[in-house]
């Protein structure tokens, strides 16, 4: 049995993920307790609001149970988990909401409290709660004959420590990108110790797809080839953060660019290898035409769309010799947007007869509401003129000066 949990706060976003059928097969309100309203997210909105007093910022815990497979709880079982889990936390009484998630045949239960001590507007400590979650889970294995699961704080009894399980974040990004995190820490680690420096290592990470950059939270990160974000030091088998960053202190800091400049580079990338592929499936569609007449104008409309995003849409991107060109050229953009600015307002042609001319010519300046509002006039004028040249009974000037009735 694994039991996960931390203290947190957001409860209209806690409701949204517990309540999801999407990800879920089967998704039951099993309790809810010491709460006025009995649908989730009111629940979830009570529980967060007994902090309002008091300055807690995390107001709400929240608690996973999950039985190793095959094995499921029964209803009284399920209870009995709760309660041993809510005891170990310092959390009895306290109002709670249980929900039921299956998925894959495999059910595991959700259990959120309120850590607010209602008698003394004060927030329960959340102190050691891993190494509470791993007491309960080999209590609960023992009582109800499940097999033990090997934790990295209780009960280790000499046997080494697991290796950490991914967090929810890096599952989700797992299911995004379609890269698994102990592939990257495998193929990282190897290049890690086939290098004799930083500088070749960033190198030889830049061979194989990733791109490292400076994290917002920790000191080094990589990018994946799909834009995912890697902690170094956990893709480095044996080597934690203080030995990593001593191994990287010989590396330039200042070249090293940071996330958002990272992914852009990749995305640039990505962009540059998949345009061949674009041409060739667009060459390739045009021969599914049923004659020449099909496939002319087939290859005629992709021209025609194509020019006209080159004469009126942003400039196509430029080609790089490697990404550290390309993250070199972002951080200079925000300068070059500065100076556009200053060029935008630029001459518009102007119509044979256009009172804008007048304007132009008396050295008055035509401000954006000035011009929608004498472009509008324009075409109310120019639509007038159309209907009168539709109109059968109009008298038109003939080549030769005179006049003739239109047929």
């Amino acid at each position: 049995m694994i039991i996960k949990g931390k203290s947190r706060s957001g409860p209209s976003g806690l409701a949204a993920h517990l309540g999801n059928t999407a990800t879920n097969e089967r998704v039951q309100l099993i309790e809810t307790r010491g709460t006025v309203a009995q649908d989730l997210r009111g629940a979830l909105v009570e529980l967060d609001a007994y902090a309002v007093g008091t300055r807690c910022e995390l107001p709400l815990y929240h608690a996973n149970i999950d039985p190793q497979p095959p094995n499921r709880l029964t209803p009284e079982q399920r209870m009995e988990a709760v309660d041993a889990l809510e005891e170990k936390l310092g959390l009895v009484g306290h109002p709670r909401v249980v929900v039921s998630h299956e998925k894959h045949g495999r059910e595991h239960f959700h259990v959120v409290w309120t850590r607010i001590d209602l008698d003394h507007m004060r927030s329960i400590s959340d102190s050691h709660n891993y190494r509470k979650h791993e007491e309960v889970a080999r209590d609960l294995e023992r009582r109800f004959g499940h097999d033990r699961v090997q934790g990295a704080h209780a009960e280790r009894d000499g046997v080494e420590r697991p290796d950490r399980t991914p967090s929810r974040a890096e599952l989700r990004q797992e299911e995004r990108t379609g890269i698994k995190g102990k592939d990257v820490k495998y193929e990282v680690t190897k290049i890690l110790r086939a290098c004799d420096g930083p500088e070749a290592f960033r190198a030889a990470l830049a061979d194989k797809g990733y791109v490292l950059a400076k994290g917002d939270w920790r000191d080094f990160v990589v990018i994946d080839w799909r834009g995912g974000t890697h902690s170094l030091a956990r893709r480095i088998d044996g080597m934690n953060a203080a030995e990593l960053r001593e191994y990287m202190k010989p590396l330039d800091q200042e070249h090293i660019p940071s996330v958002a400049q990272a992914r852009e580079a990749v995305d640039e990338r990505e962009h540059r290898q998949r345009a061949p592929h674009d041409e060739a499936n667009r060459e390739k569609s045009y021969s599914r035409g049923e004659d020449y007449v099909s496939q002319t104008g087939a290859a005629l409309k992709d021209h025609q769309k194509r020019q006209a995003v080159l004469d009126d849409g942003p400039r196509p991107p430029q080609t790089y010799g490697s990404d550290e060109q390309r993250i070199e050229d972002i951080r200079s953009a925000g300068d070059d947007s500065k100076r556009s600015d200053r060029q935008q307002h630029e001459q518009t042609p102007v119509r044979p007869g256009d009172v804008r001319q007048e304007a132009k010519t008396e050295g008055k300046e035509i401000t954006d509401r000035m011009r929608r509002l004498l472009d509008a006039a324009y075409d109310e004028d120019r639509e007038a003129r159309r209907d009168d040249d539709m109109d059968p009974d109009r008298q038109r000037e003939a080549p030769g000066g005179g006049r003739t009735r239109s047929r």
